[in-house]
């Protein structure tokens, strides 16, 4: 019993990180900047791609990221089994959190019952406001005032897992998507790199949907 209790603790406290990415890797930058100059300990172990042109690779590589592997889901029969070969990966290096950064696939309920309570995703809106692909968008149409982002732990339910921290910005007249869409993100930068600190020097429990941060 012991043995478990410790095993559960310890790997809360594991700082190796996987991310899993698709396209230009400019959250995966920001965090991997943040580790570099020492304001996030987290150690970013293994970068996948679902891209063979994403640009993401590319940061990897340059920040020397250990393991930057490209899988092609072409190869897989099914989003299963390509599901389970990013898993078998992230169990490979030992990483204990693995962090969505601009993915653009949905995850199987297998791999998200595989790291319960230990993947990530940064939203462009203050959920539960404007969940999906276009919520930019969306809240622009809305006539909303203040929008923002929130990171929220990955559960079977879209964009509706238990938050874990949330940034408001202002959404100005004079917005069209771009102008908003640059604001949130500078948010996003910031906040991203904040709870990923908070993820691996801070134990939490969830409650009901409420992060406990023990």
């Amino acid at each position: 019993m012991n043995h478990q209790l410790h095993n559960h603790s310890h790997s809360h406290l594991n700082k190796r990180i996987a991310v899993l990415a698709s396209g230009k890797g400019s959250n995966l930058e920001v965090i991997l900047q943040a580790m570099q100059q020492g304001s996030c300990d987290a150690q970013v172990s293994l970068v996948i791609c679902n891209k063979a042109d994403a640009n993401a690779l590319q940061i990897a590589r340059a920040y020397q990221v250990p393991q930057v592997v490209y899988l092609n889901p072409k190869d897989y029969a099914d989003r299963a089994a390509y599901d389970q070969a990013c898993a078998a990966l992230i169990q490979q290096e030992d990483c204990a959190w693995v962090v969505l950064a601009g993915y653009m696939r949905i995850l199987s309920s297998t791999f998200i019952q595989t790291f319960p309570q230990q993947i990530i995703n940064i939203h462009p809106s203050l959920l539960p406001s404007f969940v999906g692909a276009h919520a930019v968008a969306d809240a622009l149409a809305y006539g909303v005032q203040i929008t923002g982002c929130t990171v929220h732990l990955v559960t079977e339910d879209l964009d509706s897992g238990p938050i874990l921290a949330q940034t408001a910005v202002p959404v100005l007249s004079t917005d069209d998507h771009d102008t908003l869409h640059q604001r949130i993100q500078n948010a996003e930068y910031q906040l991203y790199v904040q709870v990923i600190q908070r993820l691996v020097s801070t134990p939490f429990h969830v409650q009901e949907k409420h992060v406990i941060w023990d």
